[in-house]
């Protein structure tokens, strides 16, 4: 029984956690511009936060999440969710532009 509520406890805490991801792919979307990375924009300003990579954070145009380690599994999902989106930006941005 103790099991279960330890279970049943972490789930409350987690669950809210999860929904707070992601912010790393809304922020490099929202605010993209025309030398900005775009496919998988999120997870990869994750990584280079991960790795402390200044000179890479400086593309993305946002600051890094706080947590990028937290942020990461929604940022991968979301960014692949979206990605229809973000190949047909990059793929006609040359010719928009």
């Amino acid at each position: 029984m103790l099991k279960l509520f330890q279970l049943f406890r972490a789930t409350l805490i987690l669950i809210p956690l999860s929904l707070l991801t992601a912010c790393a792919t809304i922020e490099t979307i929202d605010h993209a511009s025309a030398d900005s990375p775009k496919v998988f924009s999120g997870t990869r300003m994750n990584i280079h936060a991960i790795q402390n990579n200044k000179t890479a954070l400086m593309k993305y145009n946002v600051e890094p999440p706080r947590y990028p380690l937290l942020d990461l599994p929604g940022s991968i999902l979301l960014d692949t969710i979206i990605l229809p989106l973000t190949t047909s930006t990059v793929i006609f941005e040359d010719i928009v532009y």
